[in-house]
């Protein structure tokens, strides 16, 4: 497998916090961090953040000090900013009904992360990505009882059998597919909004290499062949626990047998064939925040001027 350079711009890759692993067994630093009004937290709701909207576009996370009401959430240290004593940064997940602040200004990580800067991008995205974790694994896998948090909110604990579980990140691979007219592959998966079509992904099996994923997704979902296959880039995806590793391959051939149950459409565009389309909204591609609309504008050779839209319909 060869190795490009890195794709520019991954959004979610930006971050900066230091996570400090080494203080989540600390007793009591959940406690300690709460009690300093120095302390920021990021306070998530349905998986939505405070933000705020700069005049030059650029969206920033809406901090607060701590409250008594962290004291019932589930929190979770997050880690600290580089400076040296910097600031700590804690998550606390809220219901609605007892949230702070206007929920008109909350986002979602999908929405705001690509305008935010290095810090609160990591911050954001480690959160998002936490809480979600947290909110699918409250039980244990091994005999069903109802796990705790510990460890400053990194891993859950059986208390029946005292079995320890931490958080997963499922990788999945996502690549441009290129035939030898250097015509790019594009497909709308099952389930995506009318005119959306992005490059093919899909998950890692057990045992299974990279490369291999690569070039087994790409023939189970359009029966295109390929080889050369070039790593481009990663980014985390916590929706709800990916990491998104991103690759070019070339094609083998160019006739398509798509796998009904995933893939409705495909076809090959050229550069002005996507620029057309993309222009003419007949043709819609992934937001800018995703990898997928990076690896497409690798190929382009250049950022594509199209409107934020959800893929999914």
């Amino acid at each position: 497998m060869a190795r490009a350079a890195s794709l520019p711009s991954l959004a979610l890759s930006r971050g900066s916090l230091e996570r400090r692993s080494d203080l989540r067994s600390e007793p009591g630093l959940l406690g300690v961090l709460l009690g300093d009004p120095a302390t920021r937290v990021v306070e998530l709701v349905d998986g939505r953040a405070l933000v705020r909207e700069d005049a030059d576009g650029h969206v920033s996370l809406t901090y607060r000090s701590p409250a008594p009401a962290d004291a019932g959430r589930f929190v979770a240290y997050l880690g600290h900013d580089a400076e040296v004593g910097g600031t700590a940064y804690v998550l606390s997940v809220a219901e609605a009904s007892d949230a702070s602040g206007d929920d008109s200004g909350r986002r979602g990580l999908r929405s705001v992360g690509a305008q935010m800067r290095d810090l609160d991008a990591g911050v954001l995205t480690t959160a998002t990505g936490l809480a979600n974790w947290h909110a699918r694994h409250r039980f244990c896998p091994q005999c069903g009882s109802p796990t705790e948090p510990a460890q400053a909110g990194w891993i859950r604990v059986c208390p029946n059998d005292g079995s320890e579980h931490y958080p997963r990140t499922d990788p999945a691979v996502i690549m441009s597919v290129v035939d030898e007219r250097d015509r790019l592959l594009l497909a709308r998966g099952v389930g995506f909004a009318a005119q959306g079509m992005s490059v093919l992904a899909g998950f890692v099996e057990p045992g299974e290499s990279l490369a291999a994923a690569v070039a087994r997704e790409v023939h189970e979902e359009v029966g295109v062949r390929v080889t050369d296959v070039t790593y481009l880039g990663d980014q985390p995806w916590p929706f709800p626990s990916s990491l998104m590793v991103g690759f070019t391959a070339r094609a083998l051939s160019t006739d398509l047998v798509l796998q009904e149950s995933e893939i409705e459409e495909a076809r090959w565009f050229d550069r002005d064939e996507l620029a057309r389309a993309v222009a003419d909204g007949s043709l819609r591609i992934s937001q800018r925040i995703s990898i997928a609309r990076r690896i497409i504008e690798h190929w382009y050779g250049e950022e594509i001027d199209a409107p934020e839209v959800t893929m999914r319909g």
